[in-house]
């Protein structure tokens, strides 16, 4: 028997579902954790497919498969890193309309988005939206 779960889209199982990075982030230790909420957040809203979960030891998001994941070792601020998941695949490069210029490529299928604090995050909000909904068309 099955122990998945779906509420409003955002449980999976009890290991990977909102409820779990909710208790990671409550013993979490880190100076920007109301920023990291408030960016989990936005990722959430920004689409219903997408379901949360702990991945690489941080709060990481998917809709099949895992697609950002919070940067929390950034010496400030808060960032995330977009990719296409943990298997390496043969895949043309990602292709994101980003007129802001908040991504920082990594690689042709990596970026990351840093902010400072949390009225960047406001200042943001629309256009990391934008790109979490550009980005889960390519995982």
């Amino acid at each position: 028997m099955s122990s998945k779960k779906k509420s409003a889209g955002r449980s999976l199982t009890p290991s990977g579902s909102s409820a779990e990075v909710d208790r990671f982030m409550s013993s979490l230790e880190h100076s920007c954790k109301p920023e990291i909420e408030a960016v989990r957040r936005i990722i959430r809203e920004a689409d219903p497919s997408i379901v949360e979960g702990v991945k690489w030891n941080a709060p990481s998001f998917r809709t099949g498969e895992y697609f950002a994941t919070t940067h929390l070792r950034a010496k400030s601020g808060v960032g995330i890193i977009f990719h296409l998941g943990a298997k390496v695949r043969q895949t043309p490069s990602v292709v994101i309309d980003d007129p802001d210029g908040i991504l920082k490529w990594l690689g042709k299928d990596r970026a990351m988005v840093s902010f400072k604090d949390m009225g960047e995050i406001r200042d943001r909000k629309s256009a990391l939206e934008r790109i979490v909904r550009q980005w889960i068309q390519h995982v």
